[in-house]
């Protein structure tokens, strides 16, 4: 059996930064060391006075160039001290061809090039500093060494100036590559970890959108700003000095928020303030130039604005605006930085906006079938009694006996249908918390809805649950006792029965619910499947209506000694996770 455990880390080592990093070093050190030992083997008098060291030197630094880049391509993830060792017998070898081949003239003085970019790689600006202060000292010893003590005659001060100068420059360029590379790598892995908890409270929602757009985009400000289609305002957001913010606004107070020009658009303005504004903004057809003022003029100085970084945050049922203020030296790169932070925004917006719509149907839906039991109990019950009271005023004078008569039924009818309110204002009562998807949960909470109608209803419940997969959706956990309870009541309501038997198992990928009563049936006689009762409107309705989101069906028996129910659950909901 195969470890994954150790397997894993190796597989991902081997697209770490630094084994990439000391893979192409080490190929490009033999590449250049093929180089230099062609050069010198076509021009042997080019290198001066120690030709044959030269030659020595550079053949074994080539044996050990091939043998540091086998072992580095076969190894997964080389050892940390690795780079440090072979960086610093790197300069060390470097300084010596140098020396023995007309010192700071020498034209191994690629090879101090080299190790900068060595250093760029392996330690980013940090390590172009240090390697630029030991290799410029190194270089300004040999300058010392050739002009001053050795007075080599073939020593040029301009070569040598220039050659120093070339170092401190390319060190500062790579230093701020290295930078720039490094702060953007840190920008996107920011932007990856975006948190995608969704919060409770749409303000809760904004204030964490903010406060992790500023930790991506620094800026002294950033505001988000929307209008709601159903209120007359300017929705104001804002992240300022470590606190949030919220107000509102009339909407003729910042109309148009945005240049017209730029109503589409995401642009930069680095002096908002200026007489005539210049603006970058992104457009189908690429980055493009706009002279005028990019924000309303009442905007501008409620937040006392001089640079702007505007983006369009949009998506389903929103259409506002991010604006980061202030930020210092914005680029283009802020711009498609940007866009991506409002993209996320956009993103976590509306799937807010879906959750709570979703919320929204799930309490219609559950109104829905509640004030169809309702309708179908006590609405109905409360109807006929009104029905026989306006009987009995009228037998009260013709048969006294039958009117009583008709008051005892009423009496029995109001009884039973207050049994089924108390029963439903129990159902409605919070239910002590299931584990998602916990079978040994389930059975508990069948065997509480068979005791509750046994004791309102007078019904003997014989319920049997079977063995039930260790996990089952969270969709089918919450709705089997319901399902439950619908069936066992119609079957004490409607059919007057006196017993029912419940068995309840899995099968073939499926939960299936047996119940049969001893009552009087249903309507019709004989078998009848899901398609069959659907098609003509047989059946209990608000039963059907419950199964059928579930992707279940139903199949009823009906015959004068009672009725029984197939009911089939498939366990692969939609959307639902099972755990594993």
């Amino acid at each position: 059996m195969i470890d994954w455990s150790r397997v894993a880390p190796v597989g991902v080592s081997e697209y770490s930064q630094q084994t990439q990093a000391e893979r192409l070093i080490a190929a490009g050190r033999v590449v250049l060391t093929l180089a230099a030992l062609l050069a010198v083997w076509l021009d042997p008098s080019e290198p001066g006075r120690y030709t044959r060291i030269i030659y020595v030197l550079v053949s074994a630094y080539l044996v050990y160039a091939l043998l540091l880049g086998l072992l580095v391509w076969r190894s997964p993830l080389p050892a940390g001290w690795l780079g440090l060792t072979t960086h610093a017998l790197d300069i060390a070898v470097f300084s010596f061809l140098m020396q023995f081949s007309r010192g700071p003239a020498s034209p191994f003085f690629a090879f101090l090039v080299f190790s900068l970019l060595c250093a760029t790689l392996r330690w980013h600006w940090r390590g172009v500093l240090w390697n630029a202060l030991i290799i410029l000292a190194l270089f300004a010893g040999m300058g010392v060494y050739a002009s001053d003590l050795f007075r080599d005659p073939e020593f040029e001060l301009n070569s040598f100036m220039t050659h120093a100068v070339s170092l401190g420059v390319m060190a500062v360029f790579l230093g701020y590559l290295a930078y720039y590379e490094q702060r953007r790598r840190s920008e996107i892995a920011r932007l990856a970890a975006w948190p995608h908890a969704s919060a409770g409270q749409l303000g809760a929602l904004i204030r964490e959108i903010l406060e992790h757009a500023v930790a991506i985009l620094p800026a002294p400000c950033v505001i988000l700003a929307w209008e709601d289609p159903e209120e007359p305002w300017h929705h104001l957001a804002w992240w300022s000095g470590g606190e949030f913010q919220c107000a509102r606004e009339p909407l003729g107070r910042f109309e148009p928020l945005v240049a017209e020009p730029l109503a589409s658009a995401d642009f930069l303005c680095q002096d908002a303030r200026a007489p005539a504004p210049r603006v970058l903004y992104r457009s189908a057809a690429g980055f493009q130039h706009w002279g005028g003022v990019p924000v309303h003029p009442n905007f501008r100085a409620r937040f006392g604005l001089h640079s702007v970084l505007g983006l369009r945050v949009r998506g389903e049922g929103l259409d506002g605006r991010l604006f980061f203020l202030d930020r210092r030296r914005l680029t283009v790169d802020d711009l498609v930085l940007g866009k991506l932070v409002a993209g996320q925004a956009a993103a976590r917006l509306a799937l807010f906006g879906l959750v709570q719509r979703l919320k929204q149907m799930a309490v219609s839906e559950e109104r829905v079938l509640l004030a169809r039991d309702v309708h179908d109990g006590a609405l109905q019950s409360m109807t006929a009694a009104a029905w026989q009271l306006q009987t009995v005023r009228r037998l009260v004078r013709e048969d006294p006996r039958a009117a009583e008569q008709r008051l005892e039924e009423i009496q029995q009818m109001i009884a039973e249908e207050q049994r089924n309110l108390r029963f439903f204002v129990e159902e409605l009562k919070p239910a002590p918390p299931l584990s998602p998807g916990a079978s040994g949960g389930l059975a508990t909470c069948l065997e509480g809805v068979a005791k509750r109608v046994e004791r309102h209803w007078g019904l003997r419940v014989e319920l049997n649950v079977r063995q039930l997969p260790p996990q089952i959706p969270e969709s089918l956990v919450h709705q089997i006792p319901r399902i439950l309870r619908e069936a066992l009541v119609n079957a004490a309501k409607h059919a007057r029965a006196s017993a029912v038997r419940v068995e309840l198992g899995a099968q073939n990928g499926s939960i299936h619910m047996r119940v049969a009563d001893n009552g009087r049936g249903f309507p019709f006689r004989g078998l009848y499947d899901h398609a069959t009762l659907i098609r003509s409107r047989l059946g209990p309705a608000s039963l059907v209506e419950r199964i059928e989101p579930l992707g279940g069906s139903l199949a009823i028996e009906s015959a004068d000694s009672g009725a029984c129910l197939e009911i089939r659950l498939p366990l692969a909901q939609p959307g639902a996770h099972d755990g594993h």
